[in-house]
């Protein structure tokens, strides 16, 4: 006599929405892969890089002074739930686009996933893209492979602020022209409103509605003021976001962290990625025309981690670089015949600043955790996965701890 099959009670997981019913991610079970999904497909510029180019803006799509609330995003309740517990936990990497392949980027995903399982209200509240959400050139129908399909499950707001990918142009493609920068980002990112796009297809992600490619979100316990560095290396601002830069800090609410994110670095041990001078100089002198400077500075563009004590006018400052979110198996691998990971901290003569943590053989990416007496970050650092490997179902000890 046969025997009866066991009934398997699938429990999905909660779908997560926003406010006026936003959604955010998908009801049914996650699943993993160690090879891409049937049908992945992406445009690739044959140049595979950059064009080095500067690019104009896109119009704002929202009025100035450029600034979205986090409870334009999260319900009432979660809003109440930072408030009173008067702690704030959130995401962020950049440098996540896999064009050649979804698996590492996936894998980052996934691992970011399990840090929603915690009841007592620590789970994080959004994901921040420090930039090069999609390559080589922010096409739009890029969208779909790297970006909604590998945060299917992902069950939170995803903000963002621009690569040089994200703002580049092919300039071979006779289809698109130099005023289509960025027309992905403004598209998916700066949307007027909540709206399921094409792009998206089966996804139940609604288009972020940010004001502009350069802006600041609020939330109860820190400020988050975004900028745009533009396509050439280094990274460029022009004079009107520069003069938006010295208003937002000086605008900036007194009684809470300042944070500050752009996507080129303005420090980074990495020869072909170096720091940006140029970037260094706008921060600091629009730290001392407004008399604020940033609590902790976030960067992304080369693809590994590295935590500095960086120096702003004097005064020191946390900057990290966060670009090991998943775009390529390879990483960018600091010169060993100068640099050991078991080694720093490591400072150039003459210099105050130091390189106190780096690791650039692991994806991986930051967990942020603000309560009014502190900023702390941890870099979750994960193993590449391998065939056959079972769904990670258990987080991992941090690589690197900071505290500010």
């Amino acid at each position: 006599m046969p025997k009866h099959p066991k009934l398997l009670k699938l429990s999905p997981p909660k779908v997560t929405t926003g406010r006026h019913g936003r959604s955010f991610h998908a009801p049914r079970a996650p699943h993993n892969f160690t090879t891409d999904p049937p049908g992945f497909s992406t445009e690739k510029d044959p140049r595979g890089k950059g064009s080095n180019t500067w690019f104009d803006l896109p119009s704002p799509t929202g009025a100035p002074p450029y600034r979205m609330d986090l409870a334009a995003l999260l319900d009432d309740a979660a809003i109440k739930k930072i408030q009173d517990k008067k702690r704030l936990v959130f995401h962020c990497v950049g440098d996540t686009g896999g064009v050649n392949t979804t698996t590492y980027q996936q894998n980052v995903a996934t691992y970011m996933e399990l840090d929603f399982q915690d009841p007592d209200g620590s789970n994080p509240s959004f994901f921040y893209h420090l930039g090069d959400v999609v390559y080589y050139d922010g096409e739009i129908r890029n969208y779909y492979w790297e970006f909604y399909e590998p945060y299917l499950h992902y069950p939170a707001p995803i903000v963002a602020i621009p690569g040089n990918h994200d703002g580049d142009v092919d300039p071979n493609d006779q289809f698109n022209q130099p005023s289509d920068s960025l027309k992905g980002f403004v598209r998916n990112f700066c949307s007027q409103a909540a709206i399921r796009l094409p792009e998206a297809d089966d996804i139940p992600r609604d288009a972020m509605t940010q004001p502009n490619v350069f802006w600041t979100l609020n939330t109860p316990l820190a400020t988050v003021v975004g900028l745009y560095t533009n396509v050439p290396e280094g990274g460029k601002m022009g004079p009107d976001q520069i003069s938006w830069l010295e208003q937002e800090l000086a605008q900036a609410p007194k009684d809470r962290w300042l944070i500050l994110a752009l996507h080129h670095p303005i420090y980074s041990a990495y020869g072909h990625h170096p720091g940006s001078l140029g970037l260094k100089t706008i921060v600091e002198n629009a730290a001392k025309t407004s008399k604020r400077t940033p609590d902790l500075i976030l960067t992304g563009h080369v693809h590994d981690y590295q935590r500095f004590n960086g120096n702003i006018n004097g005064k020191p400052v946390v900057t990290i670089v966060a670009g090991a979110g998943g775009y390529n198996q390879k990483l960018h691998t600091l010169d060993r015949k100068l640099f050991d990971p078991n080694g720093v901290p490591y400072q150039v003569e003459g210099g105050k600043e130091t390189l106190e943590s780096f690791n650039d053989f692991q994806h991986g990416y930051l967990l942020i955790d603000i309560t009014p007496a502190r900023i702390q970050g941890s870099y979750i650092a994960v193993d590449d996965p391998t065939a056959g490997q079972p769904v990670p179902t258990k987080q991992v000890k941090p690589y690197d701890t900071f505290k500010v």
